[in-house]
């Protein structure tokens, strides 16, 4: 029998998952390669032999997107699967297009096919963006679950950009595991709020070896997703989160929209600094796409610890890296922090960069006048200290979701911003969760 000759298009993460549950051990088809793309230094590596199944002893090779066209002809490709997210439905429509005129069919999986049953119940949280608010809404549901006296365990969407086949199945229990798992900025920024509550964490690359462990210890399973992906476990209850400072992305954004059409509940995050005509478009894109949905609206007040650093100063912000880049936002809870504490200026870090993280502003030009926290290795991480130390600044604003200054030395004074999830009004997500 002839096999499907296949390229997966990934970012490290839900091409994998897709791989795992569709294409390893099926003999109708031929995964070639992956491409890699969105996450620096993740190509020139192989899903190994380990993990991709007894049709693969050699492990696949993973290449750069950039050679995607010279691939399919080379290898005389049938079929490309686009495995990533975040990205708008031009840019996936674009690539489609690219993919058919070099002769191969363009795939999309959906959540039939790449969504496992738990044999426990799964809340998942989901969103219509990156940087929308997933973290702090999970920290919420979380909260509300311990209160409740069940036990849960989050299965964070997967960030592996270090030796996959260790990285099967990850357990974070105590601080300590993330050094010895060597996380990076972004892992760390996304499993440390869930290890300071006492939750238990696990993430990887297999996902259905990841679950079988993660039900032994667990009441309910929390699925922590990522970007603005779909979740791996079948949600019995499905939380998506809406952005009204990007309004109109719940229609144009890939998979966002199919988040807000699957979603049991939505809510409307960070209205407390929204337009409220923006507050408008975004719940009536949602109740167009998914009129059942249960609509909570939510606020992510910010705080800071001693605002008389920012007041008056000239502050450098630095930012959640995703929500920067592929998240396409101008700004985050740093630069809301320095506008609200009365900061004098915002000072540009574009000068003073160095190497990786000059690379990250001409491949990002619209990041603008902050400064993404970018730590996909260790590096980077020595990047993006070097490039606060060298800014001409008062204060570094700190606005990622982690205390950065416990990962990298900051010379200079600094303050991190908190923000956490308050529901305003009714419904609220202990209603929900009252009844689910």
């Amino acid at each position: 029998m002839n096999r499907t000759r296949v390229i997966i298009m990934g970012a490290a993460g839900r091409d994998f998952h897709n791989f795992n549950m569709v294409f390893r051990d099926n003999n109708q088809y031929e995964v070639v390669c992956f491409t890699a793309t969105q996450i620096p230094d993740i190509a020139g590596r192989k899903y190994p032999a380990e993990l991709a199944g007894q049709l693969y002893p050699e492990g696949i090779p993973i290449y750069d997107e950039a050679d995607l066209l010279s691939l399919i002809k080379e290898h005389q490709i049938d079929e490309v699967v686009f495995s990533y997210s975040d990205v708008s439905y031009q840019y996936v429509m674009s690539h489609a297009a690219a993919v058919m005129a070099a002769g191969a069919n363009f795939r999309l999986l959906g959540c039939k096919d790449t969504m496992i049953k738990s044999n426990k119940p799964v809340i998942a949280i989901t969103a219509v963006r990156t940087g929308a608010g997933k973290s702090q809404t999970t920290r919420r549901v979380s909260e509300i679950l311990k209160e409740k006296g069940k036990t849960l365990v989050a299965v964070r969407h997967p960030m592996p950009y270090g030796d996959l086949a260790a990285q099967k199945v990850q357990r974070f229990a105590t601080h300590e595991d993330l050094d010895t798992h060597e996380c990076t900025i972004e892992e760390r920024e996304e499993y440390e709020p869930h290890l300071d509550r006492g939750t238990i964490v696990y993430a990887g690359v297999d996902y259905a070896a990841i679950l079988a462990q993660a039900e032994q210890e667990a009441d309910v399973i929390l699925w922590d997703g990522g970007n603005n992906d779909l979740p791996f476990y079948k949600p019995d209850l499905w939380i998506t989160i809406a952005d009204p400072h990007r309004p109109g992305d719940e229609t144009s954004y890939f998979p966002g929209e199919s988040n807000v059409r699957g979603a049991d509940v939505v809510v409307l995050n960070k209205i407390e600094t929204a337009y409220p005509e923006n507050v408008k478009v975004v719940r009536d894109a949602v109740m167009n796409l998914n009129p059942e949905a249960t609509i909570i609206e939510a606020a992510s007040p910010l705080t800071v610890e001693e605002p008389e650093l920012i007041r008056g100063k000239r502050v450098l912000v630095v930012e959640d890296g995703p929500t920067l880049t592929h998240g396409n936002m101008k700004y985050g809870a740093g630069v809301e922090a320095a506008k609200k504490y009365g900061a004098a200026e915002l000072v540009d870090p574009r000068p003073f960069t160095v190497k990786s993280i000059t690379e990250t502003y001409e491949k990002y030009p619209d990041i603008g006048t902050l400064l993404p926290a970018m730590g996909y290795g260790k590096h980077q991480m020595k990047d993006l200290e070097k490039t606060i130390d060298k800014t001409d600044c008062d204060t570094v604003v700190i606005g990622t979701p982690i205390d950065l200054a416990k990962l990298i030395k900051i010379k200079k004074p600094c303050v991190r911003v908190r923000y956490d999830l308050q529901e305003i009004g009714t419904p609220t997500l202990d209603d929900v969760l009252k009844d689910f």
